[in-house]
């Protein structure tokens, strides 16, 4: 007997039974595999979102605080930094290179990064790469502006265009700069980092558009054109943040804790990589439970499939009968239920990956707009594949208990009408 063909045409006369069975297997694969493809790829971009910076200069707040919003541009800045007392700090001779950052404004939803040109040159991710301009030139005037590229290709701008900076960094504000306009300039390659989703002026540009504000508020009355703060002090009075580049990696400590220490006001300096494995070290439980939960899913639909197949055999009986009554042995009984088993495993696995790269597609623009982590379409890791294997290896297994069952009733029991 083609025992395949026996299989496939018992599961069509079942298909109603047999696709619901299949997309809830689907389902489990594709929530593990996509939790893991997030858990992986944000990992991986995190990492790669800055190298070669030996501390970030901020006010005192808690250090991954320091890291999220200087770096990842996730949350606020509890405080600033005086820009004298930057300037005094970075004029030490340990210092090899500094970048001030100043953080606050927003373009439809898109945060602005105030800084130097020393960040184009400086500024370095995923294990040495430099930032490069893909079209056009970094910013040489007050009012000019180079998008990350995500900006860029999301808005549709083109080099030579106009575009007016929010306060704050809200998705929809209340106030505009737009009495300042600033003009495209450049547009960087893609990094794949949240640089992808920032604006970059300078810091003078940061101070002319709020060169009537005071303390977060616009003063009433005070109205003051681009033309009129162009001969205007533009020096800004406070930065939010500065990455830091040492001579010597020996030097880093001193240097830090000669920050930590600093009188004039509350400032500290991290390492980089010391409070990304911190941040790694708080979320490897929530990792680990996600992992848990996800081959709990697996799990599940495993046993809801043998459990499908198990409660379908009470209708099936004259079928197995009939097969018994035809000279099938009882070991090919038990091999028909281990193929349609496996059949459910292997179509599950191979349906579930399908969705997992659909979830991927859809999830992946909504990541890279709110948080800048682009996951990718990459194979699963070598510790899926072994999950993957295991689950379909346990699909032919899991057919054995209702195949046994199947053999055990009776040529009489299964001829037997039931009243």
């Amino acid at each position: 007997m083609n025992w395949f063909h026996i299989a496939s045409q018992s599961l069509l006369n079942r298909k109603t039974t047999a696709l619901l069975t299949l997309f809830m297997l689907a389902i489990s694969i594709s929530l593990i595999l996509t939790v893991d493809r997030i858990r992986v790829d944000t990992k991986e971009n995190f990492s790669n979102t800055l190298s070669g910076t030996d501390l970030i200069l901020g006010a005192r707040t808690g250090s991954l605080n320091l890291l999220l919003y200087s770096v990842f541009r996730i949350g606020n800045a509890s405080n600033n930094i005086g820009w004298a007392s930057y300037l005094e700090l970075t004029e030490n001779e340990a210092v090899a290179w500094a970048v001030p950052i100043s953080l606050g404004d927003s373009h439809k939803g898109y945060k602005v990064v105030g800084t130097t040109t020393d960040y184009f040159k400086y500024y370095q991710f995923s294990r040495g790469q430099s930032l490069e301009i893909y079209q056009g030139k970094a910013f040489e005037n007050v009012f000019d502006v180079v998008l990350g590229y995500q900006v860029a290709k999301k808005l549709g701008y083109q080099l030579g265009e106009q575009l007016v900076l929010s306060h704050g960094i809200g998705n929809t504000s209340f106030k505009e700069h737009d009495d300042k306009p600033f003009s495209v300039v450049g547009i960087l390659k893609p990094t794949g980092t949240p640089v992808d989703q920032s604006l970059h002026i300078s810091l003078e540009g940061m101070s002319a558009i709020h060169i009537n504000w005071r303390n977060g508020f616009e003063i009433p009355g005070m109205n003051i054109t681009a033309e009129q703060a162009l001969q205007m002090d533009l020096t800004p009075k406070t930065i939010t943040a500065a990455l830091i580049g040492m001579k010597s990696r020996i030097q880093t400590f001193q240097f830090q804790r000669m920050v930590n220490d600093y009188r004039n006001e509350p400032l500290m300096a991290i390492i980089p990589g010391a409070t990304l494995a911190e941040l790694w070290q708080m979320m490897s439980i929530a990792e680990q439970s996600l992992l848990a939960i996800s081959a709990m899913v697996i799990v599940t639909g495993l046993l809801g499939m043998m459990t499908v197949i198990l409660a379908g055999l009470n209708e099936r009986r004259r079928e197995m009968a009939i097969l018994r009554a035809l000279g099938c042995p009882a070991s090919n009984i038990v091999l028909l239920l281990v193929l349609e088993a496996g059949f459910y495993g292997l179509s599950g696995l191979l349906l579930g990956y399908g969705l997992h790269l659909f979830w991927v597609a859809i999830a992946s623009n909504l990541m890279m707009s709110l948080y800048g982590i682009e996951l990718s379409m990459n194979l699963p890791n070598l510790t899926m594949l072994w999950v993957m294997t295991g689950f379909l290896v346990s699909s032919f297994l899991i057919g054995i208990v209702p195949g046994i069952k199947a053999y055990r009733q009776s040529l009489t029991d299964g001829l037997t009408l039931r009243t």
